[in-house]
């Protein structure tokens, strides 16, 4: 009564409320079924109880004997069975008879008991490595990935993937874990020694070549274009005593000279500028990879560059760019990313199914695996199953029972009501004969 009270006194703290017991999708028909067979036994104990009466008034000789002990030991088989179900489940009439209400009351044992059954009898090797060694996961997975249709749902998943992990993960979290691996990495890199392998394979691959070519092309670009303000800036350089027209053929004659030599030069691949160009990028890329010096200065250039603040922003804005291509690509079915997670899938299954070596690889790893969890986590296991069953209610766990086994039970109470009365038959008739 107390505690009712303090539970709906306005303010009280509330308790926190159990998790929900499994419900069966059938428990209505469930329900009906074990009011049926409660009404069946019940109908079966009061006929034997009526028969017995009529038996007892008839006087109880000749045949009304035999259906006189018939019902008799059919009533007590009836009740006996009665009083033994009734009381895995209440009280029978209520009244609290030691052992009875057994459900109730070791609840929580019961609960106990049935994870260390779980652990003891399913979650261990010997029962698991049987059952695992005939199933074939690799076989019934490949099936599954080389359809069509699984492939194009597995990509289409990747978008609620990636748009869960984007809502779940903080982006400044990300951003600064992201930008600061990103540049650690960089920092990483031996520069000098990079720039100067790249440098020598460069130049052993020849592109170097195109790349000469660019620039020649490009500086008689820029002298034609430029070549209004070249003169203005010759002019401006000129003594005063010097005719216009001197300085105007002085810098047509040089204009022309360097157009002519970067013509030259384009045109002859031996030429010995192209030559001495070589030759100098190529100690170069020598001195990157060997100098110490020339090291060191690189990787003062490589740390001064990280350490700006635009460097950083640049490398914390990776992951919001990254997470919006990923999002856009795994949205669009169109997208590449889409289409070459579709192909992947179909090629790991059809590998799964035809390449008979990888796929027992596979199915000893999920062997493993799954037997590996099993011990590793069979304690948790048995924990979660009785702490679960514990925080049920009582009464109602007792009640959902008896709806998912109740009317089997039942059947007790009716064999009870007909063992009974047949045994109290053979009973009757040996004393009728002996005596």
């Amino acid at each position: 009564m107390t505690d009712t009270a303090e539970r709906e006194r306005p303010g009280a703290p509330s308790a926190p409320s159990p998790p929900p017991l499994p419900t069966a999708g059938d428990e209505a028909q469930r329900r009906a079924a074990l009011r049926r067979m409660k009404l069946t036994a019940t109908a079966m104990l009061g006929v034997a109880t009526i028969l017995y009466l009529v038996a007892k008034q008839m006087g109880g000789e000749g045949g009304w004997g035999y259906l006189r002990a018939f019902a008799e030991a059919a009533m007590v088989g009836g009740l006996a069975d009665w009083f033994a179900v009734t009381a895995l489940f209440r009280h029978p009439m209520g009244l609290p008879i030691p052992h009875t209400a057994i459900i109730p009351e070791r609840k929580d044992d019961i609960g106990k008991g049935l994870g260390e059954f779980v652990q003891g009898n399913f979650l261990t090797a010997e029962v698991l490595e049987p059952k695992l060694a005939s199933i074939d996961a690799a076989g019934a997975v490949g099936r599954w990935m080389v359809d069509p249709a699984n492939a194009a749902k597995f990509g289409a998943n990747l978008g609620a993937v990636v748009a869960g992990m984007g809502a779940v993960l903080s982006d400044e979290d990300m951003q600064d874990a992201l930008g600061k691996t990103v540049l650690d990495q960089m920092r990483q890199i031996e520069t000098s020694k990079l720039a100067g392998r790249s440098l020598a394979v460069l130049l052993n691959s020849g592109q170097h070549e195109s790349m000469f070519d660019a620039a020649l092309r490009g500086a008689s670009r820029f002298l034609h274009d430029n070549e209004t303000l070249l003169r203005q800036k010759l002019a401006a350089e000129s003594p005063w005593w010097v005719p216009e027209s001197i300085d105007d053929r002085i810098f047509r004659k040089i204009l022309t000279g360097v157009e002519g030599y970067l013509a030259e030069v384009l045109a002859n691949p031996r030429h010995e500028l192209r030559r001495g160009v070589e030759k100098r990028l190529a100690q170069l890329a020598e001195r990157l990879q060997h100098d110490p010096d020339l090291a060191i200065k690189a990787t003062e250039m490589r740390d001064d560059m990280l350490s700006r603040e635009e460097v950083r922003q640049w490398a914390r804005s990776l992951w919001q760019s990254l997470k919006e291509s990923l999002r856009e690509s795994a949205e669009r079915p169109d997208s590449e990313l889409r289409l070459r997670v579709e192909m992947a899938v179909q090629l790991f299954g059809a590998r799964l199914q035809h390449d008979a070596e990888f796929a027992e690889k596979v199915n000893s790893w999920v062997r493993r695996g799954i037997v590996y969890v099993a011990a590793e986590y069979r304690h948790e296991a048995a924990d979660l199953i009785s702490s679960t069953v514990a925080a049920w209610d009582a009464t109602e766990a007792s009640e959902r029972i008896e709806v998912q086994v109740g009317r089997d039970l039942q059947f007790i109470r009716i064999n009870g009501t007909v063992v009974g009365g047949l045994a109290g038959l053979v009973i009757h008739a040996a004393s009728q004969t002996l005596f």
